[in-house]
């Protein structure tokens, strides 16, 4: 199974740069998924979830376009050929 891991600049340094991650996790959730980002990008990993393995409070992330706190969280199914997105939240004025 391959998946696409979409970043923004900010993340994408902490990948060495690449906007753009194919991603073959070992399992079918976000959480899967997840695991296998952090095994190739600790750093960045670390930048998506806390300590506790949860997505950071300021970290939005979409599966397929679905915000995935509304779809099952860690829980939440990712296709062969899903797209997922990963945003940090924008705060200021």
């Amino acid at each position: 199974m391959s998946v696409q891991v979409v970043l923004p600049g900010v993340l994408a340094d902490l990948a060495g740069g690449a906007k753009h991650l194919d991603v073959d996790p070992a399992g079918g959730t976000l959480a899967d998924l997840l695991d296998a980002v952090d095994a190739r990008h600790p750093t960045l990993g670390r930048r998506i979830r806390d300590e506790t393995g949860r997505v950071r409070r300021f970290v939005n992330v979409y599966v397929d376009g679905e915000d995935v706190r509304w779809q099952g969280g860690l829980a939440t199914a990712v296709r062969d050929g899903a797209v997922v997105q990963v945003l940090p939240s924008v705060a200021g004025g």
